[in-house]
């Protein structure tokens, strides 16, 4: 237990991969449990008797708390050991997956969806800064990579996963199959994890407001949302499209969303070669296939085959795309980038809560055309604003 005793040294001489890879374990969990609605829409709208648009609506909740939980975390939590925060949160994930699993209605099946939305704010934020004081500097990128290992593999499992455990053991199962994860993931967090106390040294108020005066954050941040706000308009509704319009039975269903996944484990694969090669172009390259890919949806939503390589190709995407706005934060802002992360997740989180709302209400009012119509169109926008980010860049140098 000697680990527990010891507080890193200013120098970090100490590496705690243990301590990363139960975060990771954490990450997985967390991402799981975020986007596992997507695949059991349909069970959880006919269960809780509410229409799919509405049970939708649990990914934006989430997406909304996690926005509040980021900006406001490091100002609430004060001086507290930031071992125990992160303990806390995930007691909190599990609580999540219990509330969700016996929800007997709709506002207790939403309350669950809000907890699991403060983890998400409030880990998030805290996962650079984490990982900055549990391993020697040269190798935080490395500890980074490993974090988001854990998002792409939950990205992977998670709507095949929780489609079958929907099918097999019931949507409620499904979310109480987590439990007994995030309960591994705290013990593990207490055994590798180091106290942690909080750095006296807080940021200056209103440094995140300063964040904007750099020109090209506003736009870039615009840009971003619109490319989140454009994938969950159609993401969130995907599984009931695949049900009512493709006609896919379970086990298709099962085999799309796992061909999505593979596809953007692939994604984050090799999107780095090509960031590296053609940055701002890959950015914009992205949101401009996604769209087509969305349109192209409205013309061959009948046809089966069409419609899982399209899918499979948004999967590849989507998922490569966050990699690429972490990297944009981090050369708009060398200096801030850890300031620049929390905009950043507070920007996402909320796009997603906006896009799934959007695309719930013309989902449910106007259809599954309209909703993907509104997505294509956001995912340009996104087009439109990187573009002139990437202009205003060449202009600064």
């Amino acid at each position: 237990m000697s680990i527990l005793s010891q507080t890193p040294s200013p120098h970090h001489q100490h590496a705690y991969w243990g301590g990363i890879f139960a975060m990771t374990l954490c990450v997985f969990v967390l991402i799981a449990s975020e986007f596992m609605p997507v695949s059991l829409l349909t069970p959880i709208a006919r269960d809780l008797g509410v229409t799919e648009g509405l049970a939708g609506q649990g990914i934006a909740i989430s997406g909304a708390l996690a926005v509040l939980t980021s900006l406001t975390l490091s100002t609430l939590a004060g001086n507290v050991n930031r071992k125990f925060l992160l303990l806390g949160m995930t007691v909190l994930m599990a609580v999540s997956g219990i509330v969700i699993a016996i929800a007997p209605n709709y506002p207790v099946y939403m309350l669950g969806r809000a907890l699991i939305g403060v983890v998400i704010g409030g880990f998030w934020s805290m996962s650079a800064a984490t990982a900055i004081r549990l391993v020697p500097q040269q190798q935080v990128p490395r500890a980074l990579a490993i974090f988001n290992g854990g998002n792409a593999l939950a990205t992977v499992v998670a709507a095949p996963l929780g489609s079958y455990l929907g099918a097999t053991v019931g949507w409620r199962g499904a979310f109480l199959c987590l439990v007994p994860l995030a309960i591994a993931a705290f013990i593990w967090q207490c055994i590798s994890l180091p106290p942690m106390e909080s750095d006296k040294k807080q940021m200056p108020k209103g440094s995140v407001l300063r964040l904007f005066s750099v020109s090209i954050v506003p736009t870039g941040l615009l840009a971003c949302g619109l490319f989140f706000m454009g994938q969950f308009a159609l993401f969130t509704y995907v599984r009931p499209f695949l049900e009512t319009v493709t006609s896919v039975g379970t086990s298709g269903l099962s085999l799309i969303l796992l061909a999505i996944g593979v596809a953007g484990f692939v994604g984050t694969i090799i999107v780095t070669t090509f960031l590296n090669a053609r940055f701002y172009q890959t950015l914009i390259m992205i949101p401009l296939l996604m769209a087509a890919i969305a349109g192209m949806l409205l013309l061959v939503g009948h046809n089966i085959w069409a419609v899982a390589v399209l899918l499979s190709l948004w999967g590849l995407l989507a998922t490569a795309a966050p990699t690429g706005w972490w990297t944009w934060i981090a050369r708009a802002l060398p200096e801030d980038a850890e300031a620049g992360g929390g905009v950043m997740v507070a920007v996402i989180q909320l796009s997603i809560a906006l896009g799934s709302t959007a695309g719930g209400l013309v989902f449910d009012s106007l259809g599954w055309r309209s909703a993907f119509g509104l997505s294509s169109l956001l995912l340009l926008g996104a087009v439109a604003m990187t573009f002139v980010t990437s202009r205003q860049k060449c202009k600064a140098h």
